[in-house]
């Protein structure tokens, strides 16, 4: 026990220099591993024409060097088949952060455990340059990969493929990006290729967690019967995800319609609705109505205050309106009565106009602080929000979708162009769908490529790029 405490003591007080092979050498000698893995620089760098490959399942960390010349200039770190236990964790999480340039993180069939997945998202967070995480062939039986994606993550780009993550493992995720409260901004990549994930997973991706009893497809509610709200989540909240893989997978037309509604127009729900009244009571500087028991109660509260804060609007906007009316026609009739002037001071007076308004609609374009809080149109009832076009990559190619779902994706593709050409966002760029349950030479697919080749003109030099990139 006394030596266990004093090799605890040690590896604290043991100042890692950025050299890998130095540190790892006598951090592993203080934690009592004598099995020390090999630091090599990776083959497929220029500069490693001589070095020793690693064997699958050897003890051995491949590294890459900015700097060719400097072994402190490790910015990519690979590890492949062998089992980083957790105290081999704990001396990596030392070793690390030690490293300056550290930017990709590798971990191929490494035996990780939801036990030990905490300390590699603490780890991680600890790296101040690393945005590239890639966990393959490591299957967890409690699903605990959310948690490298919450809302203080600070990853760009996380790959998880053949994983076995199946519709359970796809709702935590779907989570981690986004839900009504929070959101992840910081991913930009998520691959989720080669797993398990069906319709139902697709569509906790898409926008909905577990459902209550009318809806439910996964799980059953225990007695007493509950009726849960559909807690939306995922892509449905979620702008800062650029690229998603769903390649390989078992998403069939269901998971296919659910994907389309949230890449166009989608009706907010009721609570929704509300969420967005207090969020924009707050832009308004309004004060929060008070908390009520009941959910109904502190529905009505906001909905009033909220009819009551758009009336006075429309008053204000009214009023407004008139005033202007009666500055025009007098400014109208002293220009008819008035010679021209042509004074240098009164250009300038024009130019400054121009600059406000310029200023005025640069704020008019900034980006909401919250996505209800997006500008929507009011039609029968209901909010219509403008949907995610974020989103630039889908890949949904080699699952089950057959023309059915293909035509929601082809609607969401021309509604997104429509939306663009009055002004709105991106939309999808690349789409790709091959190996799917309907012809490639059916009208659907043509015209989904004739589209998508518009929108990114880019040549695509290889296909199915990511199947042909699986390296051991």
């Amino acid at each position: 026990m006394e030596s266990e405490q004093r090799a605890e003591q040690g590896a604290e007080q043991y100042q890692c220099c950025g050299l890998l092979q130095q540190d790892l050498t006598e951090l592993c000698a203080w934690a009592g591993i004598t099995s020390i893995p090999r630091v090599t620089v990776r083959p497929s760098c220029a500069a490693t024409e001589g070095a020793e490959p690693c064997r699958l399942g050897e003890r051995c960390i491949q590294v890459e060097l900015q700097n060719d010349s400097d072994p402190r200039s490790v910015c990519g770190v690979f590890l492949r088949g062998w089992k980083v236990d957790e105290e081999m964790l704990g001396v990596l999480s030392k070793c690390l952060p030690a490293l300056g340039s550290l930017k990709t993180l590798n971990l191929w069939s490494t035996g990780l455990t939801d036990h030990v997945l905490p300390a590699l998202g603490t780890m991680v967070a600890r790296c101040p340059r690393l945005w590239s995480l890639t966990l393959e062939g490591n299957p967890l039986p409690e699903h605990s990969f959310h948690v490298l994606i919450g809302a203080s993550s600070t990853l760009s780009h996380l790959s998880l493929r053949n994983n076995c993550i199946d519709d359970r493992a796809a709702q935590l995720l779907g989570q981690g990006l986004s839900s009504m409260s929070s959101s992840n901004r910081s991913l930009l990549s998520l691959v989720l290729s080669f797993n398990r994930i069906s319709d139902v997973g697709a569509e906790h991706i898409a926008e909905v967690g577990a459902r209550g009893p009318w809806g439910s497809r996964m799980l059953p509610v225990p007695p007493p019967i509950t009726f849960l709200i559909p807690s939306p989540q995922g892509l449905r909240w979620n702008r800062s995800l650029l690229s998603l893989s769903l390649a390989h997978n078992r998403i069939g037309d269901a998971g296919a319609v659910k994907l389309a509604e949230v890449l166009q127009p989608f009706k907010l729900r009721h609570e929704e609705v509300v969420e967005r009244r207090r969020l924009l009571m707050e832009e308004q500087g309004q004060p929060r109505a008070a908390e009520s028991s009941s959910g109904h109660a502190l529905s009505l509260q906001v909905s009033a205050a909220a009819g009551k804060l758009s009336a006075t609007k429309q008053r204000t906007g009214t009023t407004k309106k008139k005033e202007l009316l009666r500055k025009d026609k007098s400014k109208q009739s002293k220009k008819s009565t008035a010679p021209p002037d042509s004074r240098p001071g009164r250009s300038r007076g024009a130019k400054g106009a121009i600059e406000e308004q310029q200023d005025t609609e640069a704020g008019d374009l900034a980006e909401p602080s919250h996505p209800l809080l997006e500008p929507g149109l009011h039609c029968g009832g209901n909010v219509i929000l403008p949907g995610n076009r974020v989103l630039l990559n889908l890949n949904l190619s080699h699952n089950r979708i057959t023309e059915r779902g293909l035509g929601a994706l082809l609607a969401a593709v021309e509604g997104q162009e429509q939306q663009e050409g009055a002004g709105g966002r991106q939309g999808l760029r690349c789409l790709s769908l091959n190996r799917n349950n309907f012809s490639s030479a059916c009208a659907a697919f043509t015209r989904l490529q004739e589209l998508l080749l518009q929108r990114d003109p880019l040549p695509k030099l290889v296909e199915d790029e990511e199947e042909r990139s699986q390296d051991p």
